[in-house]
């Protein structure tokens, strides 16, 4: 009798929310760098998951905020450790409100559905870094940390950058949020860059990958502005300066400073 009982015990624990299996991801099944992939919407937004072999301890994920593919040696090291990593496509909309709505419905499908860690590493590549820190500044408790890769860290900075000015881009930005000129991005109030502080109180890690020869977003009006406002407020963060590069190729040739930054903020 009571070994039946406790079998009974046993098996309704098993049923609980807690220790229910996650749900296979949904969509087309393919293959990427080895690792299966499966390819689905989210609300109508294209989505990717990539998914190791066997997950880590915690359910750890990379997030991939643009760009999902290019210049992929840290995302492959993680997968290969036990990671996933995952990208939703929303592009041209720069970390804008409605791209952080489209963000919070993904997450709630990766984090409810499929049970990956409630705290994504986010890696932010170019204009990706408008969205790694946008999440950042809105779910401090919902960031494990992030990678700014050559990254737009200050939109006020590429305001007179002849490599911006005029631009696809810049007129998708001033789209994306609205605004009508140059003069409403610097009057704009809710950029990160500008609202640092719960992300320092929170103590969640930064790392500045960058070229001190970046012509397309020089460090010193990007990069240089995160790393002197976040030190101030003593937020953690730390930085490898690539001497002499120019804003491409993105990541470093050994990604191993960039996953062990991720693992660290995982342990």
């Amino acid at each position: 009798m009571v070994r039946m009982l406790l079998l009974a015990g046993i098996l309704l624990m098993m049923s609980s929310p807690a220790f229910a299996a996650a749900k296979p991801f949904p969509g087309k099944a393919s293959t990427w760098n080895t690792f299966e992939r499966f390819d689905f919407k989210v609300d109508d937004k294209d989505a990717i998951v990539v998914v190791p072999a066997k997950p880590a301890a915690g359910r750890p994920w990379l997030w991939r905020a643009e760009f999902f593919g290019a210049f992929p040696n840290a995302d492959i090291e993680l997968v290969k450790r036990g990671w996933h990593v995952v990208y939703l496509n929303v592009q041209e909309q720069y970390g804008s409100p409605a791209a952080m709505a489209a963000w919070e419905k993904f997450y709630e499908v990766l984090v409810k559905d499929h049970e990956l860690h409630a705290k994504p590493g986010i890696l932010g590549m170019s204009r990706g870094g408008m969205y790694a820190m946008a999440w950042g500044m809105a779910h401090p408790d919902k960031t494990l940390a992030i990678d700014l890769d050559n990254a737009v860290c200050n939109p006020k900075g590429l305001i007179g950058n002849p490599k911006v000015a005029g631009s696809p881009e810049w007129k998708n930005l001033l789209k994306a949020y609205g605004f009508k000129s140059d003069e409403d991005v610097l009057a704009y109030k809710n950029f990160p860059i500008d609202n640092l502080g719960p992300l320092a109180t929170a103590k969640v890690p930064l790392l500045l990958v960058y070229g001190d020869s970046d012509k397309t977003l020089p460090h010193t009006q990007q990069s240089q502005v995160l790393w002197d406002r976040y030190t101030e407020l003593k937020g953690p963060i730390e930085r490898r300066v690539k001497v002499g590069g120019d804003h491409h190729p993105h990541s470093l040739p050994d990604p191993m400073p960039i996953v062990e930054f991720f693992e660290r903020a995982m342990k």
